[in-house]
């Protein structure tokens, strides 16, 4: 009896070190086999960005007033060109953006998501991004303007 006692208990202890174990390895960085395959790769020794600056562009006035095609273009090339002189470069896609108002009703707008990559992110440049961001909202008429920086989203009033 004893004996099947410890069996079991050593059979539990081994299924728990085979469950656990490889959860516990997933989620740590050491035991990430893609950031292990990134750096023991051809790109271990590229030139890389580590930052992300993005300025999602509305396409309307006043929160629900549309624009034409060739304003929000404008609005859409101002940004690409301060991004750009900032950062190096920038890239700017096509998405739609949603929120819902005051009253309940869905306001759905074309939005342009233009966006640079960084090597650096200092206050300078960053205090740069934000008075942009700024501007572009008085320019349209906008209660806030959403600026994400590295994964995180920031609504600039």
């Amino acid at each position: 009896m004893k004996r099947k006692g410890w069996l079991i208990a050593f059979a539990a202890a081994l299924l728990l070190t085979l469950i656990v174990v490889p959860v516990q390895q997933s989620f740590s960085a050491e035991g990430n086999p893609t950031a292990t395959a990134i750096t023991q790769s051809a790109l271990n020794d590229q030139f890389h960005l580590d930052h992300v600056v993005k300025i999602y562009v509305p396409s309307t006035v006043k929160g629900d007033i549309p624009i034409t095609d060739a304003a929000h273009q404008k609005f859409v090339d101002q940004t690409l060109t301060k991004l750009s002189g900032w950062f190096g470069g920038a890239t700017a896609i096509p998405g739609e953006g949603a929120w819902v108002d005051n009253h309940k009703t869905l306001i759905k707008e074309k939005v342009t998501i233009v966006y640079a990559f960084a090597e650096k992110l200092e206050k300078d440049s960053l205090n740069q991004v934000v008075d942009y961001a700024k501007k572009l909202k008085d320019d349209l008429a906008q209660s806030a303007i959403s600026l994400e920086v590295d994964g995180k989203l920031y609504f600039i009033e």
